[in-house]
């Protein structure tokens, strides 16, 4: 572990195994370090934590952000950096550990973390709707900036987790529903601005089963059964869904002629008219 206060780093590949942890052999550790990186805000979370397993699982060399603990046991291609990005001197510090890092280039940004305050607008202090701004919309914007250079070396790819209130919205989401639509405007100027190098896309998640939805079920005195009538599949997605998705738009293979465009994850949620 390397102290960069008040970013610090935890590198599993070079901290000692933990009894009873099962440890990757030597030659996959050698692979998985020699494959592509990705970068992933909000690892933490139920949609960042899924998505750092679906790229770790696929031989990727993850560089998992957060300000929380992940609170688990990391794969060897799996390296945590904690620091708070809703501090633009935490980006720049950032940014000097990922040029250290994966000077190479990396391959692949998925700006993931988010921070929901629920309140009606008129309700809303200036400190909420700035946190929010800070975490959903600032950070992506200044954590894209510094790392491009990098991703551009690559030839890489930049995935936004935004949110199908960008779209369609609920009473005392204000703020963050304005967040997650600037994003979705951002992502488009990205796109126009990186190409033909880089390409820029969005994920917009419906229902995911994480602590920020059943949040919201408890605040809304809502159960979790009649959420899940609302949505066409009948049910609520896992994060792993979602992380998939985002796996999607972040591959040079899968999606190679994709940029500019928002994928809606919601279970057809949204394509029912709402007056119906």
């Amino acid at each position: 572990m390397v102290s960069l206060s008040p970013t610090r780093i935890l590198n599993p590949r070079i901290t000692q195994p933990k009894e009873g942890v099962r440890q990757p052999h030597a030659l996959a550790t050698i692979i998985t370090m020699s494959e592509k990186t990705v970068l992933i805000t909000g690892a933490a979370g139920g949609i960042g934590s899924a998505t750092v397993d679906v790229f770790a699982e696929l031989g990727w060399r993850v560089l998992a952000v957060d300000r929380r603990e992940l609170g688990r046991d990391l794969p060897a291609n799996v390296e945590f950096i904690q620091t708070d990005i809703a501090e633009p001197a935490n980006i720049e510090e950032l940014a000097a550990i990922v040029q250290r890092l994966a000077s190479a280039g990396l391959d692949v940004l998925v700006n993931n973390a988010a921070l929901q305050v629920a309140k009606a607008l008129a309700d809303t202090e200036l400190d909420e709707w700035e946190a929010q701004i800070a975490v959903n919309l600032r950070a992506p914007w200044l954590i894209t900036k510094a790392l491009y250079p990098l991703i551009e070396m690559v030839g890489g790819a930049v995935v936004h987790v935004s949110s199908v209130h960008a779209l369609q919205t609920s009473a005392e989401l204000g703020a963050y529903a304005a967040s997650k639509g600037g994003l979705m405007a951002m992502m488009r100027t990205m796109a126009i601005e990186y190409a033909p190098t880089v390409r820029v896309n969005a994920v917009l998640p419906g229902p995911v089963d994480t602590m920020m939805l059943r949040d919201g079920l408890k605040r809304g005195g809502q159960s979790r059964e009649k959420l899940e009538q609302k949505v066409l599949l009948k049910r609520i997605a896992e994060p792993a869904e979602i992380a998939r998705a985002i796996y999607f738009l972040a591959d040079n293979q899968q999606s190679s002629y994709i940029t500019g465009q928002s994928l809606v994850v919601d279970g057809g949620a949204m394509a029912r008219l709402s007056i119906e």
